[in-house]
This record gives structure tokens, C-alpha cells and sequence, in this order.
């Protein structure tokens, strides 16, 4: 005779489906997180980019140094005039030297400036403006390599061992034409980085997925590849991408789980 009442035999997956069924009635019964705190958190993670200050003091540094090595070298290399009060400035130290002393220490300046930058564009990758990294890579180092090979000129002019109006001449020349190159480089670096910081955009990937939602319609390309892309360019790019994509999952981890639990 069979028996009616309820069957005490459990199957072996039936407790695991109902503790995963609880699990997740409580994910869906928990605080939901409303779009616009999700998208004030995104908005938080902006970072401005710091050096349009140091580049704009750097060229004010540049300019000062170039105007003074000029009344230097007319004052004190060439005397024309006011020979007395460059001696008793100056001392035994010949005006020339103290030109190139104040160069090497614009190019310490530059060497440091061009660090700084480095870190802070290696930050702004990190959080995703891997465009705005790739497109400043060149401009941010393009004043230390003005510099530097003004150094080389310098050292060429004095190893030639020239007349001293030769010599001075040559030596104004050269800090005349390296103002005229490096300092629309770090003005025009100054222009773009402030632009980045106006605007204020969000991360590359995040662009790249609002572009797709309004894209759907247009034909299908390859993924990870642009027309006129070389294929080093696509593997900088994806890789770089890849390593957002791990400290961006990290981040916004912690993030969901702090805003779940204010909510």
C-alpha cells in the first residue's frame, strides 16, 4: 500500500537549488542603486591633469633666462657698458659661463617637468583616457628633446673654440632658436591639457560603448581593428585596454559594494 503523505527522500540537488533560489531573491530584494548615483560615483573618479601650471611656469622660467642671458652677454661678455658693475657682480666668473651654468639648470627644470608629466599622464591612462595618453606621448617629451639638443649645439660651439663675438653670437643664436621651438611646444601642450580637463569626458571605454549603442545600424567591422590601424598600434591599444579593464573592475567593485551598503 502506497503511502499518501509527503516523501521524506530529498534529492541531492534540490538543497542546492533552493539555497542558490534564496540567494538570489535576496539580490533582487536588496537596495537597488539608482542611475544617477551610479553615474555621480563615475563622475567622481575625474582627475584633472596638473601640469598646464608647471608647463605655463616653465615657459615664464625660459623666457626670463633668454633675457637675461642676452643683457648678460651685451653687458658683461661684449662690455658695452657697465663693466664695473659686472665685475663687482660677477666677480672672476665669466659672463659666458654663468649663461651655460643657467642652462644646465633650465634643463634640470625640463628633465623634471617632463617626469612629472610622464606620472600624471601614466595616472590618467590607469583610469581609462588611453586616446588622450597615446596622443600626448610625443608632445610631453618634445621640450626636453628641444633642450637637450641645444645642449649638444652649445657644447659644439664651445669646443670650436671661436672669437668671443662669434662665440657669443653663436651662443644667443642657439638660445633664440630653441625659445622659438620649445616654447610654442609646451604652450601648445598647455592648450590640449586643459582642453582634457574642461571637457571632462568620461574614460575611452565608456565613450567607445555610447558610440556602439547609436552605431548599431552602420555595417560591422572587426573588433579591436580601425581602417588605416597597424597591427602594433591595435596591440598597444588592446592591451592597454586590457589593463584598464583589471583596475577598473577592482575599482568599481569596491565601489558597488560601498554605495549598496549607503543604500
Amino acid at each position: 500500500m502506497e503511502s499518501k503523505g509527503p516523501s521524506l527522500y530529498v534529492q541531492p540537488g534540490t538543497s542546492v537549488d533552493m539555497s542558490r533560489s534564496l540567494d538570489e531573491d535576496s539580490l533582487v530584494d536588496g537596495p537597488l542603486i539608482s542611475a544617477d548615483a551610479l553615474h555621480s560615483a563615475i563622475r567622481r573618479e575625474f582627475q584633472t591633469v596638473p601640469t598646464p601650471c608647471h608647463a605655463g611656469l616653465l615657459s615664464l622660467l625660459h623666457v626670463v633666462y633668454v633675457v637675461l642671458s642676452v643683457c648678460l652677454a651685451v653687458l658683461c661678455v661684449l662690455k658695452v657698458g657697465q663693466e664695473e658693475v659686472c665685475a663687482s657682480i660677477l666677480g672672476n666668473v665669466r659672463g659666458d659661463s654663468v649663461i651655460l651654468f643657467g642652462k644646465v639648470c633650465l634643463w634640470v627644470l625640463v628633465l623634471l617637468f617632463t617626469g612629472c608629466a610622464q606620472y600624471h599622464h601614466s595616472r590618467a591612462r590607469s583610469r581609462g583616457y588611453l586616446r588622450f595618453y597615446r596622443q600626448m606621448q610625443g608632445l610631453k617629451h618634445l621640450p626636453l628633446t628641444v633642450h637637450s639638443a641645444g645642449n649638444v649645439l652649445l657644447l659644439v660651439v664651445l669646443a670650436a673654440q671661436l672669437p668671443l663675438k662669434v662665440h657669443t653670437y653663436m651662443l644667443l643664436s642657439i638660445l633664440g632658436v630653441e625659445l622659438l621651438v620649445a616654447l610654442p611646444c609646451l604652450l601648445y601642450y598647455t592648450v590640449k591639457v586643459m582642453k582634457f580637463n574642461r571637457e571632462r569626458a568620461a574614460p575611452d571605454v565608456s565613450q567607445e560603448e555610447h558610440t556602439h549603442n547609436f552605431s548599431i545600424t552602420s555595417l560591422p567591422t572587426e573588433t579591436g581593428f580601425r581602417e588605416g590601424s597597424s597591427l602594433e598600434e591595435v596591440v598597444e591599444k588592446q592591451a592597454d585596454l586590457i589593463e584598464y579593464l583589471k583596475q577598473h573592475n577592482t575599482l568599481l567593485s569596491k565601489r558597488l559594494l560601498n554605495l549598496t551598503a549607503q543604500h
